[in-house]
């Protein structure tokens, strides 16, 4: 039927609603596809805790791979991964960066189809033992060619564990060549923030803040939020940026947004030689159905007004139910120096005696 035979006010919705239907054909088009690969125990350990306490990421696959076939068993994801099933039989790497780095090489194909249309890439992994600190960088080298927005997520040992600090820094020095930026949290700094939780709960402390930092900027970008995050905008200031420091802050009641920008602030997670010298920093300000613009705004601000004027800022913000009546302020700076990336080999014995 031809559109003649309709009144004008009919053809009016009728061109709304394709228009409507065109704009969101548009915004699905152009929505980053995002993975999110856990890679060996401690990464695989992320990825089962956002997937089974959180429900997963809205617009991510979450990828687990491991060498330790009965870990992986275990492991809630949206896909498993059995990384060199010839090489090491399902047994692990056995703390052998080297056998990890051969394991990945055998099942890589897998991890790219897998990661196949990615934007964007988190890698999560925990330093210094052998599928981890070998595989990551393996896997991060070998997606490099798609062109996706690179980010790797690792944690460094405790000072009790010496043996494996040579390791991590080879580790972290590789996946830094790979990645365009590296989240790196230091898990003796987080220990301080755990306070005296029994060492189960510790540990979990760096899955919960690990699946946070990933659900929280991912979901900013790929679902309708407070505040927005332009994927664009997130490119910019990771691209090429190295090491990346993390500082995370929570309170309640009054000056709750001055007390927990504070906490973020005062709470890096990584030694850095100096935060002012930051190329950039992402700002993500979460909280219940009570947070206000104006809380949010706030909270911006006053992280602006410790920076440079020259660093370039990125923020968001979401309303997250099981905040209610907090508000939780996530500050990301991008382009530092870490003081354990940059210690000579030669160096490490005398490193580990001052963080113990």
């Amino acid at each position: 039927m031809s559109s003649d035979t309709y009144d004008a006010d009919t053809v009016a919705r009728m061109d709304e609603l394709q228009e409507s239907e065109k704009i969101a054909a548009i915004m699905r088009a152009a929505r980053p596809q995002v993975s999110v690969i856990g890679v060996g125990g401690a990464g695989c350990n992320i990825v089962s805790w956002v997937k089974e306490k959180k429900g997963g990421i809205s617009g991510a696959k979450l990828i687990a791979a491991n060498t330790d076939a009965t870990h992986l068993s275990i492991i809630k994801a949206d896909r498993r991964i059995l990384l060199g099933e010839k090489t090491t039989r399902g047994m692990g790497a056995g703390g052998y960066a080297e056998r990890g780095a051969e394991a990945a090489r055998e099942s890589i194909e897998q991890v790219k189809k897998d990661t196949s249309g990615s934007n964007i890439i988190y890698v999560a992994t925990g330093l210094g033992g052998g599928t981890g600190t070998g595989a990551s960088w393996v896997i991060a080298n070998a997606l490099r060619p798609s062109g996706a927005l690179m980010i790797g997520v690792v944690t460094l040992p405790f000072a009790v564990e010496r043996f494996r600090f040579q390791s991590a820094k080879d580790g972290l020095q590789k996946l830094k060549s790979y990645c365009d930026t590296v989240v790196v949290i230091d898990n003796n700094r987080l220990a301080k923030v755990a306070g005296d939780l029994p060492l189960k709960e510790a540990l979990g402390v760096a899955n919960e803040l690990v699946g946070e930092f990933v659900k929280g900027i991912t979901e900013t970008i790929t679902t309708a939020s407070l505040i927005n995050i332009d994927f664009a905008d997130l490119r910019a200031i990771m691209e090429k940026r190295g090491i990346a420091a993390i500082g995370v802050g929570e309170a309640s009641g009054d000056a709750r947004v001055e007390r927990a920008v504070q906490m973020a602030l005062d709470a890096q997670l990584l030694d850095i030689k100096d935060a002012t010298k930051a190329f950039g920093v992402l700002i993500h300000v979460s909280g219940g159905d009570d947070i206000t613009l104006d809380e949010v705004t706030q909270a911006g601000e006053m992280i602006t007004r410790s920076l440079p004027s020259k660093a370039r800022v990125v923020w968001g913000a979401r309303v997250e139910p099981a905040l209610q009546g907090k508000v939780r302020v996530m500050v990301v700076l991008t382009g530092v120096e870490s003081t354990f990336a940059a210690e000579k080999s030669g160096s490490i014995s005398r490193m580990i005696r001052s963080r113990s």
